[in-house]
């Protein structure tokens, strides 16, 4: 939505941008000698899709087992409800809620980040083979014995963070300007990993006693319904830190999405860019595995529907943050609704909702490919 820009660069960036919006859909901010564009349509967009998060978000905050309406929401956060309400609503509740807005927007960018280092639209840690390694961690940590409240997402966090290392060294080639990597190498890579990875789980499953095959598969499912403050605050730390670095780098994401030579004409250190990128993304990814499991398809969907509905050039960080926000909390409503015959992992109402996408995206890109 918006970068920050030197003053002074304003002019090359705009022109540089790849199928750049006419310049009169944007306005600038200037301060001292920083300057800061925002393209309205897509102010417009990320209002409408935080609005569409926070009416989730409360909907879920007064809706469940318990009978507890808006009065009482209001009373237990101003500390004036009592004890039964307080912990229903401020210890159940309230870090489900905002591990689901939170983590749907930490997988949103993650996204972001993959699809443009990649240049693919299916470049996400669902395909590329993140979260398979955060949930091989989790087996491996099962099938030694290690249990306790922080195996599972210490186990997750190790296992993701060991795979984004294995397949980013695999994609390095290169180049003249000295080892880089290659988007379609990084998807290519990926994708045999996810498989190796895929068919090893599989086998970790089959050698666990059954109690905790039972407990992993559930957790492999991808649910919030166990989210408490102690994976909740894992993830808003890592967010506070990954994020800035990210909406730093937003401006060079997107020039080095015309190809590293004429990104490195502009003066970009390409491969610090994308390495530091590639760090930050890998560490959200896993942090929302590491509380909840592999959850699916947010970080494939959100950010190409953000990129459809505010028209940019270029998928952007906080549009997809604000996509994937809404979509995961809309999603958690979806899977504890009433009408549902009981409370289903989220990760399997986003499967729904990203298997239907994809269809419509091959569908979509094979008739572009034939007009």
């Amino acid at each position: 939505m918006a970068d920050p820009t030197p003053d002074g660069e304003a002019a090359v960036s705009a022109a540089a941008l790849p199928q750049q919006a006419p310049a009169d859909r944007f306005r600038t901010l200037r301060r001292g000698g920083l300057s800061l564009r925002l393209h309205r349509r897509s102010l417009i967009v990320v209002g409408l899709l935080c609005a569409a998060a926070l009416a989730a978000a409360w909907w879920n905050m007064i809706s469940g087992s318990a009978a507890l309406g808006a009065a009482d929401v209001l009373a237990a956060l101003t500390g004036q409800s009592d004890e039964g309400a307080a912990r229903v609503i401020l210890d159940w509740r309230a870090p489900r809620v905002i591990f689901t807005l939170v983590g749907g927007a930490a997988l949103a960018v993650a996204g972001a980040v993959f699809q443009s280092q990649t240049r693919n639209p299916l470049g996400s840690p669902d395909i590329i083979g993140f979260s398979t390694g955060a949930y091989t961690g989790v087996l491996i940590a099962a099938s030694v014995g290690l249990n306790g409240m922080w195996a599972a997402p210490a186990a997750a966090s190790a296992g993701g963070l060991v795979t984004g290392a294995v397949i980013y060294l695999l994609a390095m080639r290169h180049t003249a300007g000295g080892l880089g990597v290659s988007g379609l190498r990084l998807i290519i890579v990926g994708i045999g990993i996810s498989i190796f990875l895929g068919s090893l789980n599989t086998y970790l499953v089959t050698v666990l006693d059954l109690e905790t095959a039972i407990s992993v598969a559930n957790w492999g499912a991808g649910s919030v319904n166990d989210v408490a403050w102690a994976h909740a605050l894992p993830l808003l730390l890592i967010m506070a830190l990954a994020g800035p670095v990210l909406l730093a780098n937003a401006r060079e994401m997107t020039l080095i999405e015309m190809g590293d030579d004429a990104a490195a004409a502009l003066g970009i250190r390409t491969e610090r860019v994308r390495l530091a990128q590639f760090v930050c993304a890998v560490l959200l990814v896993a942090a929302v595995t590491a509380g909840a499991g592999p959850i699916a398809f947010i970080a494939l969907v959100a950010p190409q529907l953000a990129l459809r509905l505010t028209g940019t050039g270029a998928v952007q960080l906080i549009p997809a943050a604000a996509m994937g926000a809404a979509l995961l909390t809309a999603a958690d409503a979806v899977a504890r609704s009433p009408l549902m015959p009981a409370s289903l992992p989220v990760g399997v109402v986003t499967l729904i909702l990203g298997g239907a996408y994809l269809v419509w995206l091959l569908i979509s890109m094979s008739r572009r490919r034939a007009a």
